[in-house]
């Protein structure tokens, strides 16, 4: 019998489900509903046009009484989709107690894992007995099956799991072991003490650390040690070497250190002006106005629950700590219509915000760098949860640049954070971070912090210093640059291009210059292809509107034809340049262009490779026979000309020339003078 069934799952066609229909509707033991059901699904899936097929069992499925509709359950849950979940939801408060467990079992079966948030929000309407736990029981199944995001399944698991009962909290933990996340590990590591848990708890802190090399430190070192001698049963031994082994790549340095600890504001102290304003303040002046500051925090944000909560009046609260780069998680949740953000560097912000409020913009989600004016302010895509949801935000802060994933999905991918506090000065090096009060309650959870070492700002030499050199780029803000900030981003201090980032064009300086001394380092990749624009205008073809020195590795085997104006360090199609001077592809290469008038010197690692006039180079013609206006232009912008390929640059500085030096007497007397008034 069971063998004829699932062969006329094969044999069914649409034309038969009028007559196939009753097999369900009439009286049915539990033995033969299952492949009743399977027949009728099988028959469904042949209709093409998911309209009518769904028409076809809705039509039949309103037809019937309450007893008879729970056997299409399986049938819509195996065909997925809103219509049918939106069917047996809707019916869900009016159904009788049987019913409702016939829902609550089927929406676990639901295709692609598409009930997942409904049987979420029935589990967080309040559930009791049995029907609790067939609804946790269709949960695990749903998470199993769905494509939300590892993060966003962690975050539903953790609001479900006090209601869930042992057993089912171990398969929970089960499917938090996939989630290969700092807050994860530390979750799921949180239940080793529980005689009950303790083993699937250990097992899913050793999966998850495995998972995700970046999860170390000392924190990290003891939760595995003590997950190793705690876990047990079949196979045991084979993870615990495994862990072993991982623990020994590990190292001790790079722990995330908790902001928040859950108890009380240690850590945190009350707003004080901004940082320009407060940079400006004595010490006592600081100390007594944040002693005010500090007393009117207390009265806004108070811990409730083992969470931070900010109730709706107040002003901001801060770290007492400074930071620079760093990589923070951070989880937090806010009511109808709320409104918050997250300072980085005492700058706002990453914004925070109820999506349905269109009169303010806020359809496009959270993430984003609000107050952004040049660079990109909104999120990439909408990642938050529902209202009174918990949402997780993971920032990394390098340089000036951020990114933000909302939710696993990212929102802000390396955009420069400006200073809203001057916009004429570059972001700030170190500073407090600062969660916003914004006249909104908004509750936050498990902070956690991981200061990333970055390199030091490049210096200029003291003969620089003297000869009047400023840095363009000093491997922490592109702030002197405008343009192209996809594909040109800061990275362990060095401006990183990656054109398949994206972004448009070129990256150019935001102020011109005329005649200058423009020295810079880079190092290539294989076939790597850039160059250097010299007095270009932002539109056009820099290398013709202006002029451009070419960066090329020249020993790639695809450039060995090229003509002699198109190699590294030539005026590109006017003046070549002399080869054999580049470094190993690899190394870096120091490089100094020096423009005066038509006067123009490349000198690579030491040596004068290029040197001559641009206007007797041209005078007949220029080699490549194009016209380049460009060379007639008496000032414009300098910019790195992409041509595809990935590349490096650090330490870039400039002298500009148009500056005219004041002899040093005639300068004291000007500050004596000025002193003396």
């Amino acid at each position: 019998k069971e063998v004829a069934a699932k062969s006329l799952t094969n044999m069914v066609i649409p034309d038969q489900l009028e007559s196939l229909f009753p097999l369900l509707a009439n009286g049915v033991s539990d033995a033969d509903l299952k492949s009743r059901q399977d027949i009728v699904v099988s028959a469904l899936q042949g209709i093409k046009n998911p309209d009518l097929q769904t028409k076809q069992l809705l039509n039949l499925y309103r037809s019937l009484p309450a007893d008879k509709q729970v056997n299409y359950y399986r049938v819509m849950a195996s065909l997925g989709g809103d219509s049918f979940q939106n069917e047996v939801l809707g019916g869900f408060n009016s159904a009788n107690a049987a019913s409702k467990l016939k829902i609550a079992q089927s929406l676990g079966g639901w295709k692609n894992g598409e009930a997942l948030s409904s049987v979420f929000k029935l589990i967080n309407a309040g559930q009791s007995g049995e029907l609790n736990s067939a609804l946790i029981n269709s949960f695990i199944q749903q998470v199993r099956l769905s494509n939300q995001t590892p993060e966003n399944k962690y975050l539903m698991i953790r609001e479900v799991f006090a209601k869930a009962d042992k057993n089912q909290q171990a398969s929970l933990l089960n499917e938090i072991s996939k989630v290969s996340t700092y807050p994860a590990f530390l979750y799921a590591a949180s239940f080793m003490d529980d005689p009950a848990l303790k083993n699937a708890a250990a097992t899913a802190a050793m999966n998850i650390a495995m998972s995700n090399s970046e999860i170390t430190g000392s924190t990290v070192l003891q939760i595995l040690d003590k997950a190793t001698k705690t876990v047990s049963g079949n196979e045991s031994d084979y993870l615990v070497a495994a862990v072993r082994k991982h623990m020994s790549s590990l190292t001790k340095e790079g722990d995330f250190v908790p902001l928040f600890n859950g108890r009380d504001l240690s850590g945190w102290k009350g707003l004080v002006g901004n940082p320009i304003t407060r940079a400006k303040m004595d010490a006592a002046t600081l100390a007594a106005e944040q002693a005010k500051a500090d007393e009117i925090m207390r009265k806004g944000w108070v811990v409730k629950d083992g969470l931070l909560i900010f109730t709706g009046e107040g002003d901001n609260l801060c770290t007492e700590k400074k930071y620079r780069d760093f990589e923070l998680f951070v989880d937090w949740k806010i009511t109808k219509d709320g409104d918050a953000g997250i300072y980085l560097r005492g700058t706002p912000q990453v914004q925070i915000w109820d999506t349905a409020r269109r009169d303010v913009g806020a359809e496009v989600g959270s993430g984003g760098l609000y107050n952004n004016q040049k660079n990109p302010s909104k999120p990439l895509v909408l990642a938050d949860n529902a209202i009174g949801d918990w949402n997780q935000f993971r920032i990394i802060m390098e340089g000036d640049m951020v990114t933000v994933y909302l939710n696993g999905k990212l929102v802000v991918d390396k955009v420069p954070l400006e200073n809203y506090w001057d916009r004429g000065l570059p972001l700030f090096r170190e500073e407090q971070i600062e969660l916003q009060a914004h006249g909104t309650y908004v509750a936050y959870r498990d902070i956690y912090l991981r200061e990333i070492k970055s390199p030091e700002p490049a210096a200029l030499t003291a003969e620089e210093k003297a000869a009047g050199f400023k840095h363009l780029f000093d491997g922490t803000s592109l702030h002197e640059w405008i343009g192209n900030k996809s594909a040109y981003i800061i990275e362990n201090g060095n401006l990183a291009v990656y054109p398949k980032r994206g972004g448009n064009g070129n990256l150019y300086t935001k102020d011109q210059y005329s005649d200058f001394i423009f020295r810079f380092e880079f190092k290539l990749t294989p076939g790597a292809n850039n160059g250097v624009g010299l007095r270009a205008p932002l539109e056009g073809d820099a290398a013709y509107e202006g002029m451009e020195v070419q960066i090329l590795d020249n020993d790639a085997e695809i450039y060995k034809n090229l003509q002699e104006y198109q190699y590294h360090g030539s005026v590109y199609g006017v003046i070549p340049a002399k080869r054999g001077y580049l470094k190993p592809v690899g190394e870096w290469n120091e490089e100094e262009i020096e423009l005066i008038g038509n006067k123009i010197k490349v000198t690579l690692n030491g040596t004068v490779i290029l040197e001559g006039d641009l206007a007797e180079a041209s005078a007949n013609g220029t080699l490549d026979k194009r016209d380049h206006p460009g060379l007639k232009r008496t000032t414009g912008h300098i910019g790195f000309l992409g041509h595809g390929d990935t590349l490096y640059f650090r330490n870039i500085r400039i002298k500009d020339l148009s500056v005219k030096d004041e002899p040093v007497e005639k300068s004291k007397k000007k500050k004596a003078k000025k002193k003396k008034s």
